[in-house]
């Protein structure tokens, strides 16, 4: 079961910013938009900036690399309305002033060939 797991402080995100985090093996980026916390995967999935260190306007982080727009919301690419390109988000919940993200755990292989043999 993914559990959520305390990344960080209110106070460490200033609004309008994101920070990156590592979690459950992958690089989170957590956004303050007015107080109210989003995450999403820092990699852009066009060539893997970080998506914490781009411009964040109405909702939206721009890629520091390229300009790639994704909605916070979602992870939906904004400049290519008909593209299901997007990137994973995931749940948030402030707990007092912490910040807590659940990211689901890396799936284990089951199909391993046994090089023993």
């Amino acid at each position: 079961m993914d559990e959520f797991v305390a990344v960080a402080k209110t106070g460490e995100i200033p609004d309008g910013e994101g920070r990156t985090y590592p979690v459950n093996g992958k690089m989170v980026a957590i956004f303050n938009l007015s107080g109210e916390y989003l995450a999403i995967n820092d990699l852009c999935p066009h060539m893997g900036a970080s998506l914490s260190a781009g411009y964040v306007e109405d909702g939206q982080v721009s890629c520091p690399w390229h300009a790639w727009r994704f909605r916070l919301t979602d992870g939906k690419w904004m400049d290519n309305p008909k593209s299901d390109i997007k990137t994973d988000c995931y749940e948030v919940k402030v707990e007092e002033t912490d910040i807590l993200v659940r990211v689901p755990a890396p799936e284990s292989s089951s199909d391993v060939t046994d090089l023993a043999e």
